[in-house]
């Protein structure tokens, strides 16, 4: 699911967070998440949903189905 991996690290970038904050946020190991965001694993449908919350997008956009929001913060 590249489209996948590619939003996640947009999604992480906007919010200028490493990868490490992303991960304690959401209870999982630095290594999981790093391993959805370069597509060497696909998290399973209930992780899909936490990620989509955190990020405040949709499975679709999530998942590239739809385009991300654009961002109205300059600086994230």
């Amino acid at each position: 699911m590249e489209s996948l991996s590619k939003n996640l690290f947009i999604l992480r970038k906007r919010k200028g967070l490493s990868r490490e904050a992303v991960a304690r946020a959401l209870e999982m190991s630095a290594m999981t998440y790093q391993r959805y965001e370069k597509d060497l694993r696909d998290p399973t449908a209930p992780t899909l949903v936490r990620l989509a919350d955190f990020y405040g997008v949709t499975l679709d956009q999530l998942a590239g189905r739809a385009p991300l929001p654009e961002t109205t913060d300059e600086g994230a």
